[in-house]
């Protein structure tokens, strides 16, 4: 089952992804809903000494030239600072040659989409799934680690109908503060017409296990179902997310266009300052 952001028309020809804003290079080259190859490559965030032979590699081996390509669309972050540099310089690098329509697409939003995306595939014959899916809404929150505590985070949802809808931005958040918000506004859903089911948590979540399992706990006893969905950002979800953009009509100015530089908000940066406070006096 393919989940759906917006209806949008179809477009001709292929679409290149990259994305280089976590310790895997993830690239694709996806026609439709056929991925006609695919490269993910972990190379500690040293991204830029293999990608533009790994897209040359990609293309070929797909019998894809420039002039056949859709267009190209890049991961955006957030995430790491020079790894997000790296893939968006190339991407704009290439649509500016080869004259092709740019798209942005959130990193979050790939992972996200695609941690869900094999979460369904993994239980599609579950029936508890099923009973969800007709029921309410099944939210998904995409974690990278920002040190210190601190996540790039941002939440989606599946809702009943299957549509596919973001409900947080993109922001660098405090993980034990996240875990509260979300368990509270998974609360207050549950007198409204489409409640939050299940809530999955996905990405690399290595370093934020304790605060994975609090919000299991808390969620189990409002009755959600937490599911941990380590997941590694694969490079298809960004074609397939910047095909619907390109498919909308949406392009980036490849001269001005910048990744997200995701900074703390106003009322994180309070409470890290008052919690670093209360940890001297303490």
């Amino acid at each position: 089952m393919r989940l759906e952001r917006q209806h949008s028309k179809s477009i001709e020809g292929p679409v290149i992804a990259l994305d280089t804003s976590t310790a895997s290079m993830a690239a694709a080259v996806v026609h439709g809903n056929e991925v006609m190859g695919e490269v993910q490559s972990l190379a500690e965030r040293n991204h830029s000494v293999h990608v533009v032979t790994h897209l040359k590699q990609l293309l070929a081996s797909c019998g894809v030239t420039e002039q056949s390509l859709a267009g190209i669309a890049v991961g955006k972050g957030p995430g790491s600072y020079t790894g997000m540099r790296i893939a968006v310089s190339v991407a704009k690098t290439l649509a500016w040659v080869w004259n092709k329509p740019l798209v942005g697409v959130s990193s979050l939003e790939a992972i996200a989409y695609g941690a869900l995306q094999r979460g369904i595939e993994a239980l599609e014959a579950s029936v508890t799934l099923a009973a969800h899916a007709e029921n309410g809404e099944q939210w998904v929150l995409p974690i990278m680690d920002a040190r210190r505590g601190q996540v790039y985070s941002s939440g989606f949802r599946k809702t009943s109908d299957g549509e596919w809808e973001r409900w947080e931005n993109d922001a660098v958040k405090l993980m034990h503060g996240w875990v509260d918000d979300v368990i509270v506004r998974a609360k207050a859903s549950a007198g409204s017409s489409s409640p939050v089911r299940k809530i999955w948590l996905a990405g690399d979540l290595s370093q934020h296990e304790a605060e994975a399992e609090r919000l299991q706990q808390l969620g189990e006893q409002i009755g959600i179902e937490v599911v941990r969905q380590p997941y590694v950002l694969e490079g298809r979800w960004i074609a397939y997310l910047g095909q619907q953009l390109l498919a909308s009509g949406v392009s980036e100015n490849v001269h001005t266009f910048a990744p997200n530089y995701t900074q703390l908000t106003e009322a994180e940066v309070k409470l890290k300052e008052k919690q670093a406070e209360e940890g001297v006096k303490g």
